[in-house]
């Protein structure tokens, strides 16, 4: 009875927004104390509802917020739209043109996957995407929560194409970058893949136990290990600040007497071209190797 009740709780506010506790209380005939209690529970529970008192006050769910994003899958939200339009249509029930309006409101774009979690919204798709990232990322998803087995076509880094079965545990998302954390069939143990890289993706209908795993088995590093880092140290002109933020991040930036200088680690691949992407904006104080690296690419650039 108890979680019935905070579940209309729910759907009353995701169709409102604002409702007083009296009006739950009377429409659920329970006391308003109960009602709070109820909310207190959702609210624990992750749900941004948020109480007001006095007399312009309420009970009110964010803006912002909207159900998790596998609480249906795509042909069960058709589905249940479906059924519920013939039946407001040849019933005209109230409670079913309701239920519709709910669903109509929580119905996924086939284009496009915005997924929003109390006060996160994360846009699925790459720049440009015209829905092939998308669909693997949204197919990824489902096979993670629905515990099924794909067979995926991988590219790897190398250019090495092959073909395995995994079995999908998380998704994960780095410097705006997603990957799969899979357990792969074909080399028998944990990988992480990178989305983008999956060429094609296809269900095999079989599930598959999850085993137990820590957050620490998942490597977080992917694919550098510590002797292909680099401790480099860079001064930044100031017209570039913005873009070297989003590339290094805002904290390892700093203010050194008239100029802007990060101290880092990063991967060497492909860092001499990195740097000079920006133009001259970034100079290389440290290693010496590195500001070799990028005058010998410079100079290759130029023809000399």
């Amino acid at each position: 009875m108890k979680y019935r009740t905070m579940i209309k709780i729910l759907a009353t506010l995701l169709s409102r927004r604002k409702v007083t506790a009296r009006e739950l209380a009377d429409r659920y005939e329970v006391a308003p104390r109960t009602i709070y209690r109820y909310v207190e529970d959702l609210s624990a529970a992750g749900i941004p509802v948020d109480v007001t008192r006095g007399r312009y006050g309420g009970i009110s769910l964010s803006e912002a917020y909207r159900l998790p994003a596998s609480y249906f899958t795509r042909d069960e939200y058709a589905a249940a739209r479906n059924a519920l339009n013939a039946w407001a249509a040849q019933a005209g029930d109230e409670a079913a043109l309701s239920a519709l309006e709910k669903i109509e409101r929580q119905r996924k774009d086939d284009r496009r996957e915005l997924t929003v979690s109390g006060n996160i919204l994360v846009d699925g798709g790459a720049w440009g995407d015209m829905g092939a990232f998308t669909d693997k990322l949204k197919a990824c998803g489902r096979a993670v929560n629905e515990r099924e087995s794909v067979l995926i076509d991988y590219i790897s880094r190398e250019g090495e194409h092959s073909r395995r079965t995994i079995d999908p545990y998380l998704l994960i998302l780095k410097r705006n970058v997603w990957y799969v954390y899979a357990f792969c069939h074909t080399k028998q143990s944990f990988r992480t893949f990178k989305i983008g890289r999956i060429k094609k993706l296809t269900f095999t209908g079989r599930r598959f136990e999850r085993t137990e795993i820590s957050k620490r088995d998942i490597p977080l590093d992917f694919f550098y290990t510590p002797d292909q880092m680099t401790d480099v140290t860079l001064e930044i002109e100031r017209g570039a600040l913005a873009d070297a933020e989003e590339w290094l991040g805002v904290d390892a930036i700093e203010p050194r007497g008239n100029a802007l200088v990060c101290e880092i680690k990063l991967p060497a691949e492909g860092l001499a071209n990195k740097i000079l992407s920006f133009g001259g904006a970034v100079k290389v104080l440290a290693p010496q190797t590195l500001a070799d690296e990028v005058k010998a690419v410079a100079r290759a650039i130029c023809g000399d």
